[in-house]
């Protein structure tokens, strides 16, 4: 089997995940140390979602080559149809080891694609490491108390996807010049694609994609009261971000369970995260840990919040949050 890494990039309805290019970030990282080509694979319709023009975006960051896997039944999305196209692509075009984002949409296809070709699959690594030739990929587990070292037994294909945050995403290498593009037209026989998906299932209106901001304000026990979270959310707006919480917060129904960051919420990395009267339980770190600045607002000096933030301040948000909203706005003009 060639020494090869595939990136499968996650698009829907056109629009690329950006958690792609973190993926890509970890495949030329592993590239970097073991000398094996990195490719990269966008699959979907040209006619429906348009995956030509993001295999062309794809193709400028450093790579040796990308695949646009293009079928008219792989739009709209369905297990099967994409298991089914990786699977022509892989038997084409082998490779060791294929990384792929931890989405939802990953997760519901990529069991079965690694069970048709008789492999396995490592999921929601947050990083790896090479002993003695070998790749061990790490994984957390109970709640991020332990982590785990796995690797794999065979020869491949080896299927791993990245934790959101594992890996930055704007340290993406770009390609000296674009990366060749080749069109695979992949054929989906009838009877393959068993069912038809519906719209996309979200809990509530104010459904969001917190995984998507580049800027979160998270509240805590620390704001006291439901009506404190206004202040919050100024400092949100007034910073162009999104509003989320701890489990506390969301479990009290001060905002709902969407808004919700940690290990049984979203695993968020924004460009900036401000956390006000947050403590910093491992569950709740877990979720927020890859954001690229940290900012902690909290009155105990001790809190476990301050071990992993850039920025920490000790005192009462209540007296800090206010001007800094004022500041905001005066730096906006």
């Amino acid at each position: 089997m060639a020494d090869t890494i595939l990136v499968v990039v996650e698009q829907r309805e056109g629009k690329l995940n950006r958690v792609s290019w973190e993926t890509i970030t970890a495949g030329q990282v592993i590239a970097a140390q073991t000398g094996w080509t990195l490719e990269a694979a966008v699959v979907g319709s040209n006619s429906g979602s348009g995956i030509a023009a993001i295999a062309a975006e794809v193709a400028a960051k450093k790579l040796a080559k990308v695949y646009a896997v293009e079928s008219a039944r792989l739009e709209p999305y369905t297990p099967d149809a994409f298991a089914y196209a990786l699977q022509q692509l892989l038997e084409k075009h082998p490779a060791k080891l294929v990384l792929m984002p931890h989405t939802y949409q990953v997760r519901d296809f990529v069991p079965k694609l690694a069970t048709a070709l008789q492999t396995t699959a490592i999921s929601d690594v947050i990083g790896f490491r090479s002993e003695a030739g070998k790749l061990l990929f790490t994984r957390q587990m109970f709640q991020g108390k332990f982590v785990a070292d796995v690797s794999f037994a065979g020869n491949g294909p080896c299927f791993v996807t990245f934790q959101n945050g594992s890996y930055r995403a704007d340290k993406v290498e770009a390609g000296a010049a674009a990366a060749p593009v080749e069109t695979v037209n992949v054929e989906i026989p009838d009877g393959i694609i068993r069912n038809k998906p519906e719209e996309v299932f979200k809990e509530a209106k104010q459904a969001v994609d917190l995984t998507q901001a580049e800027i979160i304000v998270s509240v805590g026990r620390g704001i006291k009261e439901q009506k404190n979270i206004d202040l919050a959310k100024q400092l949100a707006d007034a910073l162009g971000g999104e509003l989320a919480a701890s489990r506390p917060i969301c479990d009290n129904g001060w905002l709902p369970m969407d808004r919700q960051i940690g290990s049984s919420g979203q695993t968020v990395a924004p460009k900036l995260y401000l956390a006000l009267g947050i403590s910093g339980a491992i569950q709740h770190i877990v979720g927020m840990k890859g954001s690229r600045s940290i900012v902690a607002i909290n009155k105990d000096s001790e809190a476990p919040i301050f071990e992993i933030a850039d920025y920490a301040i000790v005192g009462n948000l209540f007296d800090i949050v206010p001007p800094l909203i004022e500041e905001v706005k005066k730096a906006k003009g």
